[in-house]
């Protein structure tokens, strides 16, 4: 691409609509990409100014879009739903269970068919993101989560141990960084940080250094004040976790150490801070289908709707009362691909993680919960205090699928069916133009 050609274009995109923007560029290549972007949007001179951040237009290079969540849902407000292969989808927020209900009810090829079409609309499907999750203080907490082998209250294999050093954390994160994983999360056995002044100021250090190695940084420390939030946004947090678990209604079951209500507010103060949200749940609580509707509704009710959702699969573990229940269902691969598959059709922006319990499903199963539209997961070789496979599993795994790991800091790739013109945009009432693909 000539160089007269690419500021030609930045200088256009500030000033013209869309229309203008593609007649003025000169080299088809670079029409090709603005095609792309139109589609995503409609450019204003806020948008022109706003694209020279993240678009990178050269022969070798797809448009990807904002790696912030929030700029990316900022980009497509004027956007009321997306249509391909007579699927429609939009992201709501006003969801009600019947609704979700009868999304996960549907016989499993046709929810299948709708979610991988859903994905495809919004995402492009051969991206999936790495993330390594390190604990780096096991043991001692003194909740009562039933599933739990870090709690006080069980006797098992695991062991209390002290917090890591910060140079030992980053040690480990050098390794994943390494090993190809681009998001690195650092976990805490505690019920909350409370006045940990001094464990914190060091959990603030780590997450410092992490960032400066060009990762993106998570942290699930329990619950958070508001206060804490916004220390860990200045210090260069990406994002937090603090799943739900399960249904309002089947988590006292489950937990009575810290109420359902505790868990949204530490998710409202992590999201007030800027911080993107990771909130998922865990199926094999014993709960029913429709416990587990009941925490997609729920997430998908939110003010805004998480940056990823892990999906966990029990991992039981003996001397915690889930792991000595001998009349808890084990969870299969459909159960976790019908969950991923709702979760991706009410949440099409969302990403969707295949988390822990990954390692007892094979190459197969696990492709199948990708079809369905995981696009991301955790890779090394521990998550917490239960196993997951190895980083060269894990490659070997994404080059027999075809799969490529997203970059750090870098937002997800433009989706191939939106740069085809295979997908029908539509737009709120208002906009300029109804429709457009």
């Amino acid at each position: 691409v000539d160089k007269h050609s690419t500021q030609q274009s930045k200088m256009t995109l500030g000033a013209l609509g869309k229309r203008a923007v593609l007649a003025s560029v000169r080299s088809p290549h670079l029409k090709q990409h603005f095609a792309v972007l139109s589609r995503c949007l409609s450019v204003t001179p806020h948008h022109g100014d706003y694209l020279e951040n993240y678009v990178h237009v050269d022969k070798h290079t797809v448009p990807r879009l904002p790696n912030d969540v929030h700029d990316r849902n900022y980009l497509y407000e004027d956007e009321s739903a997306r249509t391909m292969g007579g699927i429609s989808a939009t992201v709501r927020h006003d969801w009600t269970k019947e609704e979700i209900a009868e999304i996960f009810s549907l016989p499993f090829h046709e929810l299948m068919y709708r979610a991988a079409t859903v994905h495809r609309m919004y995402w492009n499907p051969s991206e999936v993101q790495q993330c390594t999750l390190l604990s780096i203080k096991t043991g001692g907490c003194t909740e009562d989560c039933s599933y739990c082998s870090q709690s006080t209250r069980y006797k098992t294999f695991v062991k209390p141990t002290p917090t890591m050093k910060v140079k030992e954390v980053l040690e480990a994160a050098q390794r994943a960084k390494d090993a190809g994983s681009t998001r690195f999360c650092m976990g805490a056995a505690w019920r909350e940080l409370g006045n940990k002044k001094n464990a914190f100021g060091h959990i603030l250090e780590m997450v410092r250094g992490v960032n400066g190695m060009g990762l993106e940084v998570c942290c699930t420390l329990g619950m958070l004040n508001a206060e804490q939030a916004k220390q860990l946004k200045e210090a260069g947090l990406t994002a937090y976790n603090h799943n739900l678990d399960t249904s309002p209604e089947h988590y006292p079951k489950v937990i009575t150490t810290r109420s359902y209500q505790d868990r949204l507010d530490t998710i409202a103060n992590v999201r007030d801070a800027g911080i993107s949200v990771c909130c998922g749940g865990i199926l094999g609580l014993g709960e029913d289908e429709t416990d587990r509707v009941g925490l997609l509704h729920v997430l998908a009710t939110l003010p805004e709707h998480p940056e990823s959702v892990p999906v966990n699969a029990l991992v039981s573990v003996e001397g915690t009362p889930l792991g000595n229940d001998d009349d808890i269902d084990s969870v299969d691969a459909f159960d976790m691909a019908r969950m991923i598959a709702t979760a991706r059709i009410v949440m099409p922006r969302t990403m969707v993680r295949l988390s822990a319990g990954r390692l007892s499903f094979s190459d197969a199963e696990q492709f199948m919960m990708f079809q369905a539209g995981a696009n991301s997961i955790f890779n090394g070789d521990k998550l917490l205090t239960t196993s997951n496979p190895e980083f060269d599993q894990d490659q070997a795994l994404f080059d027999k699928l075809g799969f490529s790991g997203k970059p750090a800091h870098q937002g997800p790739l433009v989706p191939p069916a939106e740069s085809l013109g295979e997908v029908v945009i539509t737009k709120v009432e208002g906009s300029k133009s109804k429709q457009y693909a």
